[in-house]
């Protein structure tokens, strides 16, 4: 089972069954919050949706294709950071992530992306990792952007979000990109 440390606060951690509970709740406890720019929010009405989620998400590791990780930040659960996909040939992937609103504003999903980036260029030897943010979602595009990410475009009404389709802005970091910075 993958664990990375970040700090004495802060370590990311594969998903298992035995962390649905705390998925489902947070996403219950944040509903409000995370509805606003995540679209499946509204489908996670029961505990079975997050023990599904969790056991699709371990089908995915096991088909190397990404993977879906706990945050966890003081020994509670915090959100969820993952990769979307990954494509081998190409070296590439999309990361996406979500907190609960408790835990907003403490620097937690900045520094959760920042190891999983280190460990995607230097572990895995990906070159390339993108980030998609709505273009009205300023908190998620603010990581990307404090982590030196390039904005290479706008997505026009590329997501459906409950009521109206949102555009997306384009976050790219490539390998030799992210080795000039450190």
């Amino acid at each position: 089972m993958f664990t990375l440390t970040i700090n004495d606060d802060l370590y990311l951690k594969m998903l298992e069954p035995k962390d649905a509970r705390d998925v489902y709740m947070m996403v219950q406890q944040s509903k409000r919050h995370l509805r606003k720019w995540l679209f499946w929010v509204d489908g996670t009405k029961k505990l079975e949706d997050s023990e599904a989620f969790i056991e699709e998400s371990m089908k995915q590791t096991a088909a190397n294709n990404g993977f879906q990780a706990g945050i966890w930040y003081q020994n509670e659960f915090a959100g969820i950071i993952g990769l979307h996909y990954v494509n081998w040939i190409n070296r590439t992937t999309s990361l996406g992530y979500w907190l609960g609103e408790p835990f907003q504003g403490k620097g937690i999903m900045t520094e959760a992306c920042r190891a999983l980036i280190d460990m995607l260029f230097n572990d895995y030897e990906l070159n390339r990792i993108e980030i998609r943010a709505a273009t009205k979602n300023m908190k998620s595009q603010a990581i990307p952007e404090r982590l030196g990410f390039t904005k290479e475009g706008r997505l026009r009404q590329c997501e459906w979000l409950h009521d109206h389709f949102a555009d997306h802005f384009v976050y790219g970091l490539l390998r030799e990109d992210y080795q000039n910075m450190i």
